[in-house]
């Protein structure tokens, strides 16, 4: 039985353990007989801001960054929370909004399962000796697909950067360790959420499939 999306039903929850901190995600329908559970980390409070950029950046560390690097718009917080963690003081957000200043940007095409149509990331030429040499961490908030973070990933290869690690608060499902590809090799996270399905009741029940 599906969900008809303009219904109100009783909301869910799914509880994650977060590198300690308990977090209760709200499933969102994205489609009638599909559902994710959404961190928007933005919303979450300064604390959980700082535990998540201090967990992330303990298993960063050793692999000694130069810079840190998130895509807008919730990578922003984790890249600077993570960069104050590590005692940096710089780090580059890739912007996904045409500005003025980013007209001769260096761009790169993504898609994402929580934002609709084509985006883009844009690297602006200014930061890009930020990155050339340099041995970069690319942070996100949450991987899906993979696709907005493999774009990451190409951009800042493109303006020179040795990506020696990427750090996310949260995988979900398991599709963007074929997006990856052998860069799953350089991910470290902090939990993992898996998607759902709703069942004869209506109610959302996560796929087996999508754990990992």
């Amino acid at each position: 039985m599906n969900v008809n999306l303009t219904t109100p039903v009783t909301p869910q929850y799914w509880k994650v353990d977060v590198a300690g901190s308990i977090v209760d995600l709200p499933i969102v329908p994205i489609k009638s007989d599909f559902a994710i559970s959404l961190m928007m980390v933005i919303d979450m409070g300064v604390k959980f801001g700082t535990h998540v950029g201090q967990a992330l950046a303990q298993q960063l560390a050793p692999l000694k960054p130069d810079i840190i690097v998130g895509a807008a718009t919730l990578g922003i917080p984790v890249a600077i929370e993570v960069t104050r963690a590590l005692g940096l003081d710089y780090y580059v957000i890739l912007q996904k909004s045409p500005k003025i200043h980013l007209a001769d940007a260096l761009k790169q095409r993504i898609s994402s399962i929580t934002s609709k149509g084509e985006q883009h990331l844009l690297l602006d030429l200014a930061a890009i000796p930020k990155l050339s040499g340099k041995r970069v961490a690319v942070v996100d908030d949450v991987v899906a697909s993979g696709s907005s973070l493999k774009g990451s990933l190409e951009l800042v290869r493109r303006a020179g950067a040795d990506v020696v690690g990427i750090g996310v608060v949260l995988t979900e499902a398991c599709a963007w360790r074929e997006t990856l590809g052998p860069d799953c090799a350089l991910l470290h996270r902090l939990a993992h959420i898996p998607q759902f399905a709703n069942d004869a009741n209506s109610s959302w029940v996560p796929i087996p499939e999508t754990f990992g």
